[in-house]
């Protein structure tokens, strides 16, 4: 009973496909991979909507503040109203701007997030589409949206989108070599680009009550961190999110892009949140696995999405906790410190694998780890860069 419950989607799937028998292979190849793509956007695309009503609901919880509460009940039908908002909205194209470029910038941003999702487990036997280097692909087919960004600004024929554009590939590119460099270590220790392996190695229990996940070790703990700064990046999200800080350069790359243009630009980013949460909890926090041992008669799916929205919490906490970042401040935090942690997070999973992969593994990794990073903290103090301040106040 158990089991035919966790894999009630993928029994679903081949009952449909069972409607096929004596199509020729290649057709019912397609068929399956339409099914995939359709769960895969009706799931993402309702997760979609549901976060962005949620979010606006959770800051002003943190802001003390009232959030989306006259549309529907509880003001759950926001989403909706907004996505009418969107689709009636003028689109007006600058004169001068590169017409098909402009067009294709969002499509192709919004492609590339969602062909980076169709590589995640999401459960047991759950995996859109299995391919051998899935890692891989998600990181080669996710570059793309430098492309995309680049586009944008270029396309609007804009200065502001245009320096919005440049600055927003500087930011991606800089901390795109931690996000790579983080999740080495992981692939070293299993043996295996495929997402699916990755998890089968994070799925037994230490004790028979502390599970095997590479988050509970000196090493994963510490790539993860690393991993998890650099997809709010790679998101654009606050406290990164320089390219569209109002107040500097108007909306960055999309300065110039309006109605269901700029829709897509805000579906794609989160889209690509979810593909950047997804990746980390199959790297890190075991992917579809229970925590415990007497909790795997919970279905595998809810726990990958239990942990999936426990990130996506974090990322809304933090947008509503943090300022912004200067440009100065985020460039030199991704050179001198985030870099040098993400190559030192490969030496300590050498040290851990090679000292046994127990205890004394465990140790030495984590010495390691903290002999860099407090090297790293007396060489990067910047307190001594900078005089006291003194605050006068009027009498």
């Amino acid at each position: 009973m158990i089991k035919s419950i966790d894999q009630v989607f993928v029994n679903a799937k081949h009952w449909l496909l069972s409607w096929l028998a004596g199509w020729p292979n290649w057709a019912t190849q397609v068929v399956s991979s339409l099914i995939n793509i359709l769960a895969l956007l009706a799931v993402f695309l309702t997760l979609f909507a549901l976060l962005s009503v949620l979010e606006r609901k959770i800051l002003a919880r943190i802001q003390n503040r009232y959030g989306p509460n006259r549309v529907g009940p509880f003001g759950l039908f926001q989403p909706i109203a907004d996505g009418i908002k969107m689709l009636i909205k003028e689109d007006i194209v600058p004169v001068r701007a590169d017409k098909i470029v402009h067009f294709l910038a969002p499509v192709l941003i919004a492609a590339v997030a969602i062909l980076t999702l169709g590589v995640i487990p999401y459960g047991r036997n759950m995996a859109p589409f299995t391919i051998d280097c899935g890692i891989l692909f998600f990181f080669a087919v996710g570059s793309a949206t430098e492309l995309a960004v680049f586009m944008a600004g270029w396309g609007s024929n804009n200065k502001f989108s245009m320096l919005g554009a440049m600055r927003a590939i500087a930011q991606m590119i800089s901390y795109e070599l931690p996000l790579i460099i983080t999740v080495l270590p992981v692939v070293m220790v299993v043996g295996s680009l495929t997402a699916d392996r990755i998890v089968a190695a994070q799925g037994n229990y230490t004790y028979g009550l502390i599970p095997r996940w590479f988050a509970f070790t000196p090493w994963g703990m510490a790539a993860f961190i690393l991993f998890f700064i650099s997809g709010l990046v790679e998101s654009n999200r606050t406290p990164f999110d320089v390219p569209e800080g109002e107040s500097e350069i108007v909306a960055g790359h999309m300065t110039e892009y309006s109605g269901f243009k700029y829709a897509t630009f805000f579906m794609a980013e989160y889209l690509g949140m979810f593909a950047i949460s997804g990746l980390a909890v199959t790297l890190f926090l075991g992917g579809w696995h229970a925590p415990a041992h007497a909790l795997e008669f919970i279905p595998s799916y809810v726990w990958f999405f239990a942990k999936l929205s426990a990130l996506l919490f974090v990322y809304v906490w933090v947008r509503g906790t943090l300022p912004r970042t200067r440009i100065d401040q985020m460039m030199n935090f991704a050179w001198k410190f985030m870099l040098p942690m993400a190559f030192t997070c490969i030496v300590a999973a050498a040290v851990w694998h090679y000292a046994g992969r127990g205890l004394r593994g465990w140790l030495w990794s984590l010495l390691v780890i903290a002999i860099v990073y407090n090297g790293l903290s007396i060489l990067l103090d910047t307190k001594r860069k900078f005089a006291p301040r003194v605050y006068r106040f009027a009498e």
